[in-house]
């Protein structure tokens, strides 16, 4: 997988982060390298760095725009409104590294369907995201810069275990993204 190159010695933290997860994935170590346990592990870890970075930018901007443009002190349903464009700019980032490197063998040539179906699984997490956010500060009451970052991180953990599950079941799942089998033509079914 080709990933600029971002240090001195010309491995991205990326790239290096991947070569380590694929190293422990074919070590020797008399378990089957094919074992589906550590490639679900190895998956699972690639989720996880690519999550970072979404978890990351969704905190970045989320934190930018509720301090700034979408200060609750000015607009009340601010921090609504800066949660909903935070994931809107992490799913984007989220469904780059996914489909590039977490799911990277499981991909599908049209990324068309992929990405809609990616967008949607997203959605629901960012609806679970929304509520533990609306849960807490509309309801609760808790409106402080940190109640809402709170709420934020676990909404993240919780639509975290959803995401996985589905972009492992449907978006990603091995038989929806191999090759359809060709249909024999009619002249082969005559003979």
């Amino acid at each position: 997988m080709f990933l600029p190159s971002l240090t001195p010695n010309g491995l991205s933290a990326l790239s290096r982060i991947d070569l380590l997860v694929t190293r422990w994935v074919a070590r020797d170590n008399s378990t089957d390298p094919g074992d589906p346990v550590r490639r679900l592990i190895a998956q699972l870890a690639r989720f996880g760095v690519v999550g970072a970075v979404g978890f990351v930018v969704d905190t970045a901007v989320f934190n930018l725009l509720r301090f700034t443009v979408l200060d609750p002190a000015d607009v009340h349903s601010g921090p609504f409104w800066a949660k909903v464009i935070s994931t809107t700019v992490a799913i984007f980032v989220n469904w780059m590294g996914n489909r590039y490197w977490t799911f990277r063998d499981q991909r599908r040539a049209v990324a068309t369907r992929e990405g809609v179906e990616f967008v949607v699984v997203s959605l629901g997490g960012m609806v679970i995201a929304l509520a533990t956010l609306g849960v807490s500060h509309y309801v609760l009451g808790y409106t402080s810069a940190f109640a809402d970052n709170v709420a934020n991180i676990v909404g993240l953990g919780l639509g975290t275990i959803f995401r996985f599950w589905l972009y492992k079941v449907w978006v990603y799942h091995p038989e929806r993204t191999a090759a359809p089998v060709a249909e024999p033509v009619a002249s082969e079914v005559a003979q």
